[in-house]
């Protein structure tokens, strides 16, 4: 079997292209896609506690903390004690951050508009049953056995 014939190459290649379309975009606003999808993952509301964030996100604490004290530093969210839980921080955006946050969500429901214009809603369907078939694989650990 040739690479460009597993699964995990098309996965690996389509994931590489939305970065660097979603960086390419985000470059333009001095910023990255990261710092956009944290941005649309936190709360607009209530915010979103710290230790929630990495997980939702997939990222590594060492990453996400990284990702956080530059946005701090930019102005786009600022911590906060969570009233709930005096131990944990709660991560809020700020008024900068709400703009930027609208600004990086045009630009994901613009490429979501564009997809279903090109592709069916059955064939659409098919990969997100097909997609979550493949994470509920990897996340019950059945591909290798540990």
């Amino acid at each position: 079997m040739r690479k460009e014939e597993t699964i995990d190459y098309c996965l690996r290649t389509t994931w590489q292209s939305l970065c660097k379309m979603y960086n390419e975009q985000a470059s333009k606003y001095d910023t990255t896609m990261t710092t956009a999808f944290v941005m649309l993952s936190i709360d607009k509301k209530n915010g979103t506690r710290s230790t929630d964030l990495g997980p939702k996100l997939g990222m590594e604490p060492t990453s996400l903390s990284r990702t956080l004290k530059d946005m701090e530093a930019k102005g786009l969210i600022f911590r906060e004690k969570n009233p709930k839980d005096k131990r944990s921080v709660l991560i809020k955006l700020t008024d900068f951050g709400m703009e930027k946050r609208e600004l990086s969500k045009t630009y994901v429901l613009k490429f979501n508009d564009t997809i279903k214009e090109h592709i069916p809603m059955e064939k659409l369907k098919t990969f997100f049953e097909v997609s979550e078939e493949i994470n509920r694989l990897i996340v019950d650990k059945l591909i290798f056995d540990e």
